[in-house]
């Protein structure tokens, strides 16, 4: 869930020296690679790419936090290239990883998880966090978060839950507990 706080529970895992796996930074490269932007050229009809065949991020996220289907075939097309890139870091990585992936269960990732946390907060307060830390309208925050699952959703899934309608030292704190309960355990 955006701007719920998994970056700051992530510096907490790091910092108790959990390997940290960061699918968003796999997403962004994955958008540069070649075959990734052939196959997107080839199976949307929206103009998705810049005239040096870079993607236009911008674009791209307008048209897929507004239209779902759309974001199901992009999905459709990147997490392969995601779920390829998280495996064969876990095959490098020691016995504690965080997988700190914003759509582990839509990309199946999930499967591969000992145990899962979750991150949520109110709606209004992701909003609020989104549009301060991406510098973007209240409305595109919010497009964003109706793009995506709801807290029931992960509360439904994870084994860990962390609220974070508080402040950063009591999610700090949260986090530090679920990182110690794991640690080892994995």
């Amino acid at each position: 869930m955006s701007g719920a706080g998994k970056s700051t529970v992530r510096g907490v895992f790091a910092e108790r020296g959990f390997f940290i796996i960061d699918c968003d930074s796999l997403s962004r490269s994955a958008a540069s690679n070649r075959d990734f932007l052939n196959e997107l050229q080839n199976r949307f009809p929206e103009k998705l790419l810049n005239a040096d065949g870079t993607l236009d991020r911008a674009v791209t996220a307008k048209l897929i936090f507004t239209d779902g289907e759309k974001r199901r075939l992009y999905n459709q097309i990147i997490f392969p290239y995601i779920v390829y890139s998280v495996i064969q870091q876990v095959k490098q990585s020691g016995e504690n990883v965080l997988l700190d992936a914003p759509t582990l269960f839509e990309s199946g990732l999930d499967m591969i998880c000992a145990k899962t946390v979750g991150v949520i907060a109110d709606r209004e307060i992701c909003a609020d966090r989104i549009t301060r830390r991406d510098g973007i309208t209240r409305e595109r925050a919010l497009e964003r978060l109706s793009a995506q699952r709801g807290q029931e959703f992960f509360k439904s899934r994870c084994d860990y839950i962390m609220e974070n309608n508080g402040g950063l030292s009591e999610l700090e704190r949260k986090a530090e507990k679920i990182a110690e309960q794991l640690k080892g355990t994995l």
